[in-house]
This record gives structure tokens, C-alpha cells and sequence, in this order.
């Protein structure tokens, strides 16, 4: 552990160094400025989900009322990134920008927000009650698009620094009221963003027949097939932890492409384990769900409750408070994106690390110790414990891994967290908690 201290103490102004990286810090403002959506919406997602788990059933029109607010909030999260980042990113921008040049950060989060739907959204003609109805598919506009939010962020905002810094612009009279001159004055920058974000959708759609918000998953899905092996388990979950820690949808990218196998090898246990022998593949969704993802992406079940009884700042205690029921059901946005987890390069090792770790323990127990491998699929918001129990078939081993696995990642994490929140805080966590409004004492 003193190691691991020392190592992050060592490197301490390279991590500062990044974390002041302009881009870096417009994606960490952006996911700040949505901080509301995350937490008012994933309370929605326990309130739909948690009930059925102690056999209450709740009517459909309040299951459709609850499903209703988190899609509309938390499945709009991509749009709402994009737009925040660029605006961010455009402040940034200004500041580095030729005497009496600017842009408008307004007229950028506009641009980018409808670059984010051409990179993401793919139209579609269905028959609805006998009539030919243009729908469109928003899978990708929440968290699923945050790649494409990124790229529709950083191009807008540098193709307006282009066109403003070499005056490709409309200017009017002095006489025109500024609102209307500075909507003339973008109309060129506006456009060209556009038809960048257009061109580049269409060309990811040609090639590879998918939208851009999904490419990423259709070039890596050849590297990700069903390995069932300590590197490739290891490999799975360090790659969606990888994803998650730089705002892309982690499990969405690596688990998509491999979904059928996923699946199908929890239904191989579950035959295996009725004729009588050892249900023993862990690539299945469930083993992701529980063991390599236990508490969320980067297994941060253990993470609140560091902050609550470790942490000395209050608010850092509050923040665990906040996001402990959240986490301990696998929605763990309010911890990665609060404290923040997601781009701090402090806390990049143990949220890379915990999931690696704990796949080749999870996958140890299958095979040495012999408890059963995941043969049903159960739903993914279950705490991380009780899902074990219940998809290993009542292997009490499940709740041996269990304790085991939060010792691990409490081992991971605890120093990370000590070094980097009760110790004199480096200067991306303090400029993240007072642009929080929660100073860090």
C-alpha cells in the first residue's frame, strides 16, 4: 500500500499536467453541469426496479411513469453532455484566442447538441397502425453517445476557432441589433460543423454499417470473443472500466459485441449444472454484473463507504451518503461523476485495477475453489452480494467471494483515496469540488 503512495505522490505533476488539459477539463465541466440529471434520474431507475425484489408489483402506468422521467433525463444525457462540454471547452477556447476574437459559447453547445444527433440517431420507416411513420432510434442519446457527444464537442468548438480567428464570417452594420449580428456571425461556422459531424456519420455508416456512436464497439468486437481464460476475463473487464473512466459507456462497447456469448454460456451452466456437473464458464453477464462490475463499472461498491467513514471533508462524507444506496444496486454515476472518478488520473489505477483483480479472483473461485459459475440471468440492479447468491444457485462460496472481493477493492482503493482527498488535495480534485460548490477543507 505505502507503494502505491508513493507511486501516485511521484507522479503527482504529471497527473496535474493532464488534468489541466483543456479538452479534459471541458468533458469533467460538462459531466458536472449534468450532475442534477444523473442523481434525480437514477432514483427513478431504483424506484422502478427495487420493488419487484421484495414481490412488490407495481401497476404499469406508474412503472411507465417512473421508466418515462429516466428516459427522458438520464436517456438524454449524451445531448445534454455534448452541449455542456462545448460550451466549456469554447470558454476555455477564448482565452487563447487573438485580441477581439471570442466565440460564442451559446451558438457552440447548440451546434454541438445537434452534431451529437447526426453522429448517434438513425432514422427508420415502421407501419404504425397501417401507416408509414419516420421514427428514429435513441439508444445513443444518453450514455451510450457520450463518444459521439465528445467528437461533435471538441469539432464544433474548433472549427468556430478556425472560422472566427481567419474572419469567415457574416458582419452587418454596427447598426444591427448585437443578437442578431452574432446569429449572422456564426452562420458559417454553424454549417461547417454540421456537415462535419453529417460527413463523418455517413462514412462510419458506408464502411462499417453502423452509426458513429457505435463504431467504436464494431471495431473492437473481433478482439473481445468469448475467451474464457484469467488474461481474457482480465482483459473484458479492465476495457469497460477503461471506457467508463473517459465517459464512454464502457459496458456498452465491450459487452455488445459479445452478447451472444454472454448469454449463451450462462444457458451452457445452467444445462450443465441440471445433469449434474460443474457449471464452470465465467464469461457469462451475470459474472460481469456481480464480480467484475460489483458496485458499478470499476467496482466502486467499497467507494462510499471509504468516503463515509475514511474521508475527514464533509462534503467528500456527504457524497458517500448520497451515493450509497445508489451503489450498492449498481448505479454508480453519482460517485464517478461526483467525486469525481471519471478523468481524475489519481483515481485511473484502482478503477482500472478493482475489476481486473477481481475477474481473476471470481474466475479462481469457479475453477480452484469450485463454486458455481453464473446459470441465470438475474436483474443487473440486484446488490452485488444477494446477485452472486442467487445466480451461482445458492452457493454459499458466492458470499465467501463476495467478502473477499470488497477486502480487495477496499485495499485498491483505500490508498488512492487517502493520498488524494485527506492529505493536501492536488489541484485537479480541489478546482473540481469549488467549481462543485463543495470546497474541500
Amino acid at each position: 500500500m505505502d507503494a502505491i503512495v508513493k507511486f501516485l505522490e511521484k507522479h503527482q505533476p504529471l497527473f496535474d499536467k493532464i488534468s489541466r488539459n483543456i479538452y479534459l477539463v471541458a468533458i469533467k465541466d460538462g459531466f458536472l453541469s449534468n450532475m442534477p440529471i444523473v442523481l434525480f434520474s437514477s432514483l427513478f431507475l431504483l424506484l422502478s426496479t427495487l420493488p419487484a425484489y421484495v414481490g412488490i408489483t407495481l401497476p404499469s402506468e406508474v412503472l411507465d411513469f417512473f421508466n418515462k422521467i429516466y428516459a427522458y433525463t438520464m436517456g438524454l444525457l449524451g445531448i445534454m453532455v455534448a452541449g455542456t462540454t462545448a460550451s466549456s471547452l469554447a470558454m476555455s477556447m477564448n482565452r487563447r484566442m487573438p485580441s477581439g476574437k471570442s466565440l460564442n459559447p451559446t451558438s457552440c453547445m447548440v451546434c454541438a447538441m445537434c452534431g451529437m444527433l447526426l453522429l448517434s440517431v438513425t432514422n427508420d420507416v415502421v407501419s404504425i397502425g397501417g401507416a408509414d411513420t419516420s421514427v428514429f432510434e435513441t439508444g445513443y442519446m444518453g450514455t451510450k453517445g457520450f463518444l459521439a457527444a465528445f467528437v461533435a464537442a471538441f469539432l464544433t468548438v474548433n472549427i468556430y476557432k478556425v472560422c472566427i480567428s481567419h474572419n469567415v464570417t457574416i458582419k452587418l452594420p454596427k447598426e444591427v441589433p448585437g443578437s442578431i449580428a452574432q446569429s449572422f456571425r456564426d452562420i458559417f461556422a454553424f454549417g461547417f460543423s454540421i456537415l462535419a459531424c453529417a460527413f463523418i456519420d455517413l462514412a462510419s455508416r458506408k464502411l462499417l454499417a453502423v452509426p458513429f456512436a457505435n463504431l467504436v464497439s464494431a471495431l473492437i468486437s473481433p478482439l473481445f470473443s468469448a475467451v474464457d481464460t484469467y488474461p481474457g476475463m482480465a482483459l473484458i473487464e479492465g476495457a469497460v472500466a477503461l471506457f467508463q473512466f473517459m465517459g464512454i459507456h464502457g459496458a456498452s462497447v465491450v459487452m455488445s459485441p459479445i452478447n451472444a456469448a454472454l448469454y449463451g454460456n450462462t444457458v451452457t451452466n445452467l444445462e450443465v449444472f441440471q445433469a449434474g456437473g460443474h457449471p464452470s464458464i465465467a464469461l457469462t453477464q451475470d459474472f460481469t454484473s456481480f464480480i467484475g462490475g460489483l458496485g458499478g463499472s470499476g467496482c466502486t461498491f467499497i467507494v462510499p463507504i471509504i468516503l463515509i467513514m475514511f474521508m475527514r471533508s464533509k462534503q467528500l462524507k456527504a457524497m458517500g451518503k448520497a451515493s450509497i444506496i445508489p451503489v450498492i444496486f449498481g448505479v454508480n454515476e453519482p460517485v464517478i461523476f461526483g467525486m469525481p472518478i471519471v478523468l481524475n488520473p489519481y483515481m485511473f489505477v484502482p478503477f482500472l485495477v478493482a475489476p481486473m483483480v477481481n475477474a481473476i479472483i471470481g474466475k479462481f473461485f469457479i475453477d480452484v475453489i469450485g463454486m458455481n459459475a453464473p446459470m441465470y440471468t438475474m436483474p443487473w440492479a440486484l446488490p452485488g452480494p444477494i446477485g452472486a447468491f442467487l445466480t451461482t444457485g445458492l452457493d454459499l462460496r458466492s458470499l465467501v467471494l463476495m467478502a473477499v472481493l470488497l477486502v480487495v477493492d477496499f485495499v485498491i482503493y483505500y490508498p488512492s483515496l487517502i493520498i488524494n482527498f485527506n492529505r493536501t488535495p492536488p489541484t485537479f480534485i480541489r478546482t473540481c469540488a469549488d467549481e462543485c460548490g463543495n470546497p474541500i477543507p
